[in-house]
């Protein structure tokens, strides 16, 4: 039976509170939703209903739409790694006990196996609608955009480095990072893009990934981008800052840092290999590699009353675990 640890992984998904299914891992006052796997490339949303608890009026809600997925440089000339997902906060919604409400949460989108697909998106995240609280999603190529937000505050996702492949005219190829996800009080880091670092997340955001090496080798693969960095719900926290520039015939890209308690990108490993995925939890964009470095998922965290009355929970500096 699964535990409660303060956030849920990935394999939970979330329901609502009391629908019994996971006994046991209910956290008081709050519930989180994330997205799952969407298999098309132009970006997608797992729905959920949301069912306002006996006595529950008001409740606050951060949205983090999913990062978009790099792409691959193998049948590409020009190649894009894809932006940040933004987060999104809003407090005291007025809400309605046994009412449900929509919940969307940003899936994690791939192009599967065709790595000739160019574009990744990611997908959004909101709370009843797009127009009250939303984290938008990270584009994939060609433009490689950060998601914008909607709510009382928040960040925009950080845009994905760039990149080329020369082969076999030029007999060059270099990749960018992949964006970090969006603060709360600012951005996410942008992706290195021609072989430098990424740049740093502000007000809470995640970093950029470090783009991959200038490789003037046949047969001139290329090496990989590093992932840009996730965000975490419970709050504002530390930036996370950009991913190393990788190093030509030794490694690709790093990945940038996890933001308010998000976890770093991934890193590049080989020529051959994928470009580092986004960080955990949530938001960050991948970069381009040889195959689709892989964007993270959304997600959307509704947080209400705790249980000593009066006991204020509002986003960014009061939103911790009760």
């Amino acid at each position: 039976m699964p535990t409660y640890s303060g956030i849920y992984t990935p394999s939970q998904v979330m329901q609502q509170a009391g629908s019994g299914l996971y006994p046991g891992v209910t956290p008081p006052g709050q519930q989180v939703y994330t997205g799952g796997y969407g298999s098309t490339p132009s970006g997608s949303s797992t729905l959920y209903t949301w069912v306002a608890p006996p006595g529950v009026t008001s409740v606050c809600v951060v949205c983090v739409g999913s990062g978009g997925g790099g792409n691959s440089m193998v049948y590409q000339t020009t190649a894009t790694s894809a932006g940040g997902g933004g987060l999104g906060y809003k407090n005291n919604i007025a809400v309605t006990p046994g009412v449900g409400y929509t919940v969307a949460a940003g899936d994690y989108n791939s192009s599967g196996p065709t790595p000739s697909v160019p574009t990744v998106n990611g997908g959004e995240s909101y709370f009843i609608n797009a127009s009250t609280v939303r984290g938008g999603p990270g584009i994939g190529a060609p433009s490689g955009t950060g998601g914008t937000f909607t709510g009382d505050g928040g960040g925009n996702g950080g845009n994905g480095g760039t990149g080329y492949n020369g082969y076999p005219s030029l007999g060059y190829s270099v990749t960018g990072g992949g964006g970090g996800a969006g603060g709360y009080s600012g951005n996410g880091g942008n992706g290195g893009s021609s072989g430098a670092v990424g740049t740093g997340g502000t007000g809470g955001g995640g970093g950029g990934g470090g783009g991959g090496p200038y490789e003037y080798n046949a047969p001139y693969y290329p090496w990989g981008g590093g992932g840009g960095g996730g965000v975490g719900l419970l709050g504002i926290g530390a930036s996370g800052g950009g991913g190393t520039a990788g190093v030509a015939g030794s490694t690709g890209g790093g990945g940038g840092g996890g933001g308010s308690g998000g976890s770093a990108g991934g890193a590049n490993t080989s020529q051959t290999a994928a470009g580092g995925a986004g960080g955990t939890y949530y938001g960050g964009g991948g970069s381009t590699g040889f195959y689709n470095g892989v964007g993270s998922y959304g997600a959307v965290r509704i947080i209400w009353q705790g249980p000593t009355p009066g006991t204020p929970r509002t986003f960014p500096n009061n939103a911790g675990n009760v």
